[in-house]
């Protein structure tokens, strides 16, 4: 019985962490200084730098934060919807594996002269993504069977 509380408890700070990083961080795409922060991320993204080049800086930014802010809603509305849910994890689940993505195509990720795998401090903030990545697919997959459940 202590097993199942406990899972149930690393469930819910799981799903709260994960809503609240995404609605905290979101709504910091709305100040100047985290659309600067951001910029060479985008800029050198395959996926983002073509609607960086159209919407300039300010507006990408302003766009991620809609959207992890959306995201983040989905998430902790669990407990009304669990289908809406499991949307907005699977929403999360997509938006990591495209920040993931600038682990590829961001110079400067690496510090090659320290050797392989010496991340700079931009490849650290980006490999922290592969948690986030990991809470969002088990938080989908758990709306997913509360959803088939109702």
């Amino acid at each position: 019985m202590a097993n199942v509380s406990l899972e149930a408890a690393g469930r819910g700070v799981v799903r709260s962490a994960l809503a609240g990083n995404l609605l905290w961080i979101g709504a910091l795409k709305f100040v100047e200084y985290e659309a600067e922060n951001i910029q060479p991320m985008v800029s050198t993204s395959p996926l983002f730098s073509w609607i960086n080049r159209r919407m300039g800086a300010r507006k990408t930014a302003r766009l991620i934060g809609v959207t992890e802010i959306t995201l983040g809603m989905l998430i902790a509305a669990r407990p009304l919807s669990p289908r809406a849910s499991a949307l907005g994890s699977l929403g999360a689940t997509a938006m990591f594996l495209t920040t993931l993505s600038f682990l590829l195509s961001m110079p400067g990720v690496l510090q090659e002269d320290h050797g392989f795998p010496a991340l700079s401090l931009e490849g650290q903030f980006l490999a922290k993504d592969s948690v986030l990545l990991g809470a969002s697919i088990l938080t989908a997959a758990e709306a997913l069977r509360a959803a088939r459940e109702t």
